[in-house]
Formats: C-alpha cells, structure tokens, sequence
C-alpha cells in the first residue's frame, strides 16, 4: 500500500505541474470570447484536481499489477508519456503563448491519446481503465470547447 501511495503521490504532482509552471491567465481568459455553455472558470481547477486523481490511481494500479512497469508494454509506456507531455502542453499553448488553435489541437490529442490509453491499460487492469473514463469524457468536451473558443476568437490577436 506504501508503494501505491507513493507512485500516486509522484504522479500526481508530475501531472499538476504545468499549473505551477504555465498558470492560467485569469484576465487573458476572461476577455475571450466563449461559448454560452462554458463552465465557470473555478470548475476547472476542481474538475482536474479529480481527473489528477483518478489518473494518478490508474497508473498506481498498473505499476502494482506490473512490478513496477517492468512488465508493462512499451505501447502503454509510450502512450502514457504521450497523454503526459500533451496534458502538460495545453497549459503552455493556452496561457504562455495564447495560441488558441495549437490549445485546440493539443486537446484533441490529449482525447485521442487517453482513449488509447484506456485501451492499453485494460489488459492490466479494467478499474484502471475505468478510472480514466471520465478524464476521456471532459477531454472530449476540452476539445470541443477548445475548438469553440478558437472559432469565436479567430481573427483577433488570441487565435493565432
């Protein structure tokens, strides 16, 4: 239990680092143009301190159930650092560099990539796979609000 614990603990903080890395810019979002169905911005912060969660006790379980990723396929590796490194980005696109349509892009790659995700952790555990549905579900819903955003502002200076 002390392993899972700290393999939680570890990935959790490498998934919220982007946060402290590329905080988001409050007055920069606010003066986007958004959809009448986007959520409050506080929502967010709660909404992936739970996906963090809920992810960081996937990969817990899967490091149990591999001995320590030393029997996991290098597919779920791969994949796990892709979802990773493009999760981190989005954070970078969105609020470092206002690039909204590299925003949209990267979160439908963090879509595509946890669905894949899913897929290659089923054969290891299906309540790890579980656990990443609803982390499947808001990307989704990033990407289509990302998109949204991106359409509602193209033309000023925060498209690119």
């Amino acid at each position: 239990m002390f392993t899972f614990i700290i393999v939680f603990l570890i990935t959790y903080a490498l998934f919220s680092i982007s946060g402290v890395l590329f905080p988001t810019d409050r007055p920069y979002y606010a003066a986007l143009k958004k959809p009448s169905w986007t959520p409050p911005a506080p929502l967010f912060g709660i909404v992936w301190a739970i996906l963090y969660g809920l992810i960081s006790a996937s990969v817990a379980i899967v490091y149990m159930k591999t001995d320590r990723f030393q029997q996991a396929s290098s597919s779920y590796m791969l994949i796990l650092l892709l979802n990773y490194v493009a999760n981190q980005a989005f954070s970078f696109f969105e609020f470092k560099l206002k690039n909204l349509r590299l925003a949209f892009l990267d979160s439908a790659l963090v879509a595509f990539t946890t669905f894949m995700l899913i897929y290659a952790t089923i054969p290891y555990s299906k309540l790890a796979a579980w656990l990443l549905l609803p982390y499947l579900l808001w990307s989704c819903f990033a990407t289509l609000l990302a998109w949204s955003i991106y359409q509602l502002n193209k033309g000023t200076t925060h498209a690119y």
